[in-house]
C-alpha cells in the first residue's frame, strides 16, 4: 500500500488542523494550480509559466526547477507531488503545455496543447490588471459545443481559471477578460483589459484594451475520464441543492410565477360600490324576504 494511501491519524493540533482542511466539504476551497516545469521544457515554455502564474496569483504555485515527468505515459510521480500540495496542474514540456485536474486524489482530465505563438506580458506596453483579479471568460467556435474533447478543453479552462466563488459583484470590478477563440483546429487565447469610458449616461461606455498574455494553441494529446466518472465528479451534496417550493415557476428569463388557490366564491355576497341606482327596490326587497311585505307604520 502507497503510503499515501494509508490512514494518517494526526499526532499534533497543527496535523489535525492540516488534514481537517483536506476534508471534504460542502463548499470546497479555491483550487489552487500548480505550474511546474518539465525535464526539456524551453524558454518559451518558461516565460509562458511565468505569466499564467502572474494571471493566477494568488491561487497558483510555480515550480522554478525542472521536474521530470511524462503523465501520458506515468502518473505516479505528478500524483506524489498533486497529493502533497492539493492541487491541479498545469505544466511545460518543450513547446507544449499541459492541463490536468483532479478528483479524489486522481487525474480525471489532461489536455496537451502545442504553443505556436506566444506574446508575454512584457511585450505588451499596455496598463494591467491588480493581483487576484477575477477573469470573465469568453469561449467563442462552435467547437467548443459540438466536439466532446474541446467540450473537455473549455470545462477544464473554466476550472484553471475561475478564480474564488464570489457572493456580489462591482461594476468597477469587471475589468479583465479572458478570451478562447476555436477556429480552424486551433485555440486563439486573447486577454483584455477593460475600460470603463464617460457616455453621457448611467451606463458608461466599454473599451478592451489588449493586456497579454496572448497564445496561439493547437490541440495535441487528450486523456478524459469517463462518462461514468466524470458524471460523479459533477455530482452534486443533496445540502447544496436547491429546495423546491411548491406552485412556484420560473422561466427561461428568470422571471417567478407562483400559483395560488382560493377557495370557491359565493358571488351573491360580493361587496359592490354603494350608488343609489343599485340599490334594490321594495319589490326586490319582498321578494328576497320571502315575499312578505313589511306592514307600514300609522303616523300618528
Amino acid at each position: 500500500m502507497d503510503a499515501l494511501d494509508r490512514v494518517v491519524k494526526p499526532k499534533t493540533k497543527r496535523a489535525k488542523r492540516f488534514l481537517e482542511k483536506r476534508e471534504p466539504k460542502l463548499k470546497e476551497n479555491t483550487k489552487i494550480a500548480m505550474l511546474i516545469k518539465g525535464g526539456n521544457a524551453n524558454l518559451t515554455v518558461t516565460e509562458v509559466l511565468k505569466d499564467i502564474y502572474a494571471v493566477k496569483k494568488p491561487f497558483a504555485v510555480l515550480y522554478k526547477k525542472k521536474n521530470i515527468t511524462r503523465p501520458f505515459e506515468d502518473q505516479t510521480s505528478l500524483l506524489n507531488i498533486l497529493r502533497k500540495n492539493c492541487c491541479s496542474v498545469g505544466s511545460g514540456q518543450r513547446k507544449h503545455l499541459l492541463y490536468g485536474r483532479m478528483f479524489d486524489y486522481h487525474v480525471l482530465d489532461m489536455i496537451e496543447l502545442g504553443v505556436e505563438k506566444f506574446v508575454s506580458l512584457k511585450d505588451v506596453k499596455n496598463s494591467k490588471c491588480p493581483e487576484g483579479t477575477k477573469p470573465m471568460l469568453i469561449f467563442a467556435g462552435d467547437a467548443f459545443d459540438v466536439n466532446e474533447e474541446y467540450r473537455r478543453l473549455k470545462s477544464l479552462l473554466i476550472d484553471f481559471f475561475r478564480g474564488p466563488s464570489v457572493p456580489s459583484i462591482r461594476l468597477a470590478g469587471l475589468e479583465y477578460v479572458l478570451h478562447f477563440t476555436a477556429v480552424d483546429g486551433k485555440i486563439y487565447m486573447r486577454s483584455y483589459k477593460v475600460l470603463l469610458k464617460k457616455s453621457g449616461c448611467k451606463i458608461p461606455r466599454i473599451e478592451l484594451e489588449e493586456m497579454g498574455p496572448s497564445l496561439d494553441l493547437v490541440m495535441r494529446r487528450t486523456h478524459l475520464a469517463s462518462d461514468d466518472l466524470y458524471k460523479l465528479s459533477l455530482k452534486q451534496p443533496k445540502a447544496l441543492k436547491p429546495k423546491k417550493k411548491k406552485n412556484i415557476s420560473h422561466d427561461v428569463f428568470g422571471t417567478t410565477y407562483g400559483r395560488i388557490h382560493m377557495q370557491k366564491q359565493d358571488l351573491g355576497k360580493l361587496q359592490t360600490r354603494k350608488m343609489k341606482g343599485l340599490k334594490k327596490r321594495p319589490a326586490e326587497k319582498s321578494a328576497g324576504d320571502g315575499g312578505v311585505t313589511p306592514k307600514k307604520s300609522k303616523s300618528a
